[in-house]
């Protein structure tokens, strides 16, 4: 397990950090509440990766396809999801098995889906400013 405190100005360190540990096509399923900066943490890491594109919260599209140079990068958002059945609907099972890196926000909505090698990322915060991530590599 690792773990980083980091705050707005640290965000990129942080983002460069957890990519370096972990390389190449991945599935990150990342865990915090509404506001805990899970987003916001994407977006960095999406940098780091060079990643092209809009990146943004797939709230209502639940999957979002961005181009990278090691190819697609997905980025799923569960939270609307009620079920299991309704995120293997929509494409979920799909993005997460094929082979390509995957940044899921909310997946305790369909924890059954996770493939197995999942980077499990918490954020919690810490104050307004300051956020604490854990990373369990199960």
């Amino acid at each position: 397990m690792r773990e980083w405190k980091f705050t707005l100005n640290t965000l990129d360190k942080v983002a460069t950090g957890l990519r370096q540990d972990f390389p190449g096509p991945r599935v990150f399923a990342f865990y915090g509440v509404m506001g805990a900066g899970k987003t916001t943490f994407i977006h960095a890491l999406c940098a780091v990766m060079k990643v092209k594109g809009n990146i943004s919260s797939p709230t209502f599209s639940i999957i979002n396809e961005y181009g990278g140079p090691e190819g697609p990068v997905y980025h799923l958002d569960l939270y609307r999801l009620k079920s299991e059945e309704e995120a293997i609907r929509a494409g979920v099972e799909d993005c997460l098995y094929s082979g390509f890196t995957c940044l899921v926000e909310w997946p305790e909505r369909a924890p059954a889906l996770l493939p197995p090698g999942t980077i499990h990322v918490y954020i919690d915060a810490v104050n307004e400013e300051t956020r604490l991530m854990r990373v369990e590599d199960k």
